[in-house]
């Protein structure tokens, strides 16, 4: 299969208005557009009956000690764990988009729900752990919530965007789940799959 997105050049620097923070003119960070990028499909084989997208960044810090902190760099030898931004299943084989928009317009304090939409099921991003006990932002955080890497970080983060061609209708899922648990209910059942890569980073000295 292969994978499009209007708004960089595959491998390439994703811009801001996909992003949830982008570099501040006083101090380190500012909330930006969070809008989902246009992404498109083609090659989808014989059999397919749904289809699936994750969004996913390798490079997020296994340990938070250094991050954001003032004076400290997140080291670039420190392990590295999956983030997830984007978690889209049971979207109809009909379909071979998702337009720019349509899962995310804005950044949306406390998350948007988890559940059913016109275009597939939502399931949790990881920015539900990141903002969890927060008084302001804290709640359930689903669909699509692009890139805010830590801004001392010392190396550039990759995002993956990776469009799943099933050969079932649904996965199954409901409540709350998650990328680990999206993935785990695909094992047997793709046919094929695509991906699409951006980098960011909001560390001044480490241009993405």
């Amino acid at each position: 299969m292969t994978v499009k997105i209007e708004g960089w050049e595959n491998g390439s620097p994703i811009p801001g208005k996909f992003a949830f923070g982008i570099p501040a003119e006083e101090g380190h960070v500012q909330l930006s557009t969070n809008i989902n990028p246009k992404i498109t499909w083609e090659g989808t084989p014989a059999g397919t009956k749904s289809f699936a997208i994750i969004c996913h960044d390798p490079d997020v810090p296994s340990v938070g000690d250094d991050v954001n902190q003032e004076g400290k760099t997140v080291p670039a030898d420190l392990p590295r764990v999956d983030f997830y931004h984007w978690v889209l299943v049971d979207i109809d084989a009909s379909r071979n988009q998702i337009d720019e928009g349509e899962d995310s317009k804005e950044i949306t304090a406390g998350g948007k729900s988890p559940g059913t939409k016109s275009y597939g099921l939502s399931g949790l991003n990881n920015y539900t752990d990141w903002f969890a006990g927060d008084a302001d932002m804290g709640g359930k955080y689903a669909g699509y919530d692009g890139p805010c890497p830590p801004w001392n970080d010392s190396i550039v983060h990759h995002y993956h965007f990776t469009v799943y061609a099933l050969d079932i209708e649904t996965l199954g899922l409901t409540g709350d789940f998650g990328g680990p648990e999206a993935l785990a209910a695909m094992e047997g059942h793709i046919l094929a799959k695509g991906s699409y890569i951006g980098t960011y980073s909001l560390n001044p000295a480490v241009p993405a």
